[in-house]
This record gives C-alpha cells, sequence and structure tokens, in this order.
C-alpha cells in the first residue's frame, strides 16, 4: 500500500525502476542491518552504563532516531550527489525517501512480528502480543518510518531547486532533524508511561502531520503538471514534439490512453516506447523551466532529444509493423 502511494505520487515524472527498486533494498538490507547493529550496542552500553533494563530506552529514544533516519537518508544523498538529472525537487526527494523507508519498515515488521511472535506464540490464548504488533505496526502506522524519512527527502528536494549555498546545506539537514525529532516523539510514546501516551500522539500530532504531508505532496505533484503544461507549446514551436500531441500529453489519462491505444493497436514493445517518449517530454520540461545556462544543461538537453527522437522513431516503426499486419 506505501508503495503503490508512492508510485502514484511518482506518476508525472516517474523515476527510473532500477533506482527505486535499489531504494527499497538499501531500505531493507543495507539501512537496517546498519541500524540493527549500532542499536544493539547503544543497548548495551545503556544496560552498562544506567542498569539494566533502560538500555532499550537509550536505543529507541536516542540511537533509533539519529542512526536510522541517517541509514535512510544517506540513499537519498547519493541519489542528490551522483544523479542530479534525476533529482528535479521536492517530489523526487519525497519518492526516493519513501521507497528507502518502505524497505526499512518491511524489514524491521518483520523483525518486530517475528520476535512478537517468539515472546507470545500464535494460539492457546497467547497471541495477543503477536495481534498487537500486528495493529500498531501493519494497520495504524505502517506509513510512520517513510513520514519521518520523508522529512529527509523535502529537504533534498528544496536543496535541488535552490541557487543559494546556505540552503542546499541547511535544508537537508532541517529535513533530518525534523525526521529524527518525529521518530523520537513515536518512539517516546510507544515506550514511556507503558505506551499510555500512544494513541494521544498518534491522532494529535502524527495523524495531522501525515495529512499535512500528503498535501504538500499533491500540491507539488500538481506544480510538476504546470510546469510540463507550460512548456508543451514552446515544445512544439521548436517542432520536438506535434502539435496535436500536446492535449494527450498534458494530463495524465490523455498520456495513459495513449499508451493503452499503442498497446491494443502495436503490441507491448509499442506502448513502452510511447511511455519513453512521454517520460522524455517531461524531463525537457523539467530541464528548462529555469533556462538553458551551463554546459551540463546543455549536454543533457541534447541526450534527452536524442531519447525523445529515438522512442519516437520506435513508436512509429511498431506502430507501422502492427498495421503492415
Amino acid at each position: 500500500m506505501v508503495v503503490a502511494g508512492f508510485l502514484w505520487v511518482d506518476r508525472w515524472e516517474p523515476e527510473p525502476a532500477k533506482l527505486l527498486l535499489i531504494a527499497f533494498a538499501w531500505g531493507a538490507c543495507i539501512a537496517t542491518v546498519t541500524a540493527l547493529l549500532i542499536n544493539t550496542g547503544a543497548e548495551a552500553f545503556g544496560d552498562l552504563l544506567l542498569g539494566g533494563g533502560n538500555g532499550s530506552k537509550v536505543s529507541a529514544l536516542v540511537s533509533a532516531p539519529l542512526v536510522e533516519e541517517a541509514a535512510k537518508g544517506v540513499f537519498v544523498l547519493l541519489i542528490f550527489w551522483r544523479r542530479k538529472e534525476e533529482f528535479d525537487g521536492i517530489v523526487d526527494g519525497v519518492v526516493y525517501a519513501g521507497f528507502a523507508a518502505a524497505g526499512f519498515a518491511f524489514t524491521e515488521n518483520i523483525y518486530y512480528f517475528g520476535r512478537a511472535f517468539a515472546d507470545h506464540g500464535f494460539g492457546n490464548g497467547t497471541s495477543a502480543g503477536v495481534v498487537a504488533a500486528f495493529l500498531v505496526r501493519g494497520v495504524l502506522s505502517p506509513f510512520t518510518h517513510p513520514l519521518f524519512t520523508v522529512m529527509t527527502g523535502i529537504g533534498f528536494g528544496v536543496a535541488a531547486r535552490t541557487t543559494q549555498r546556505w540552503l542546499r546545506i541547511f535544508a537537508p539537514i532541517a529535513g533530518y532533524l525534523a525526521g529524527v525529532c518525529l521518530h523520537v516523539l513515536w518512539n517516546a510514546a510507544a515506550t514511556l508511561n507503558g505506551g499510555k501516551s500512544f494513541l494521544t500522539l498518534y491522532f494529535l500530532v502524527i495523524l495531522p502531520l501525515l495529512i499535512g504531508a500528503i498535501y504538500v505532496i499533491v500540491l507539488q505533484r500538481r506544480r510538476e503538471q504546470r510546469i510540463v503544461t507550460a512548456a508543451l507549446p514552446r515544445m512544439a514551436a521548436a517542432r520536438w514534439i506535434a502539435p496535436s500531441e500536446v492535449d494527450l500529453l498534458a494530463s495524465l489519462a490523455g498520456r495513459r490512453a495513449w499508451r493503452r491505444q499503442a498497446r491494443r493497436e502495436s503490441g507491448r514493445a509499442a506502448a513502452k516506447a510511447v511511455g519513453r517518449y512521454q517520460a522524455s517530454v517531461t524531463e525537457l520540461a523539467f530541464l528548462r523551466r529555469g533556462g538553458i545556462r551551463t554546459d551540463d544543461e546543455r549536454r543533457r538537453q541534447d541526450e534527452l532529444l536524442q531519447a525523445l527522437h529515438s522512442a519516437r522513431a520506435d513508436a512509429v516503426r511498431l506502430a507501422d509493423n502492427g498495421d503492415s499486419r
């Protein structure tokens, strides 16, 4: 469900499927193993320093928020640093952060469900712990890890759009710290006072923040549509796209109908070629929204134009083959 939500967010300018899969695997494997090792060490240190039973609180309130948000956020940093052409703004930061966090939550939930089963079993009236773990982690809060890490993603998204050096440094740090603070609040509500403040925090803080984050993401998604729609007439005037394609490319419904028609008439390969063509048009629209000023931007524009022409040629060739059949 969480992954489907982030794919919906990413529909205007889909990120490469390979990178999304790597993001999920990073969260599910590298981030979780790193966090498990460090948090276990922090718990042992807390027991040694503060006495038995207190190490888990040190791990939950200090180590886990700092380490887990950093472990998930490192992947977003790597994409921001190494694949700048794939990082255009807040939506991209949200999607990469969300996939890494979804992978982390996937593995962590399996770990906690397994531990609850080992402690309580499942049957003979002893399944309350397993059911409680499932309700809390699987039903009430599958979105919490993505929500925390999305704050880091938003920070990197702001950094990707600004030209001010100080903001490029400050925004990701502020996003990371916001995610850490939310993580601390969440763990404190579940750990302190026997978890009695959990539902209060859930309904008064976490859910409103989730709604607010969704609202911001929807606004950014609409902003992406406006950027593409505004660029299409200029691209048609430059003869990069056909004037008859402007309306089809201006809405997700039009794009989807175009791909379905290509698949129905010419097969799956033709639909994929049309999809690549549409993606290239979107990438060009985002690249040109602030003007082409540097050599890297000119090189990127040439690459996208080549990809656009190649995808169009493939789609036309496959359509002609379909007509001949």
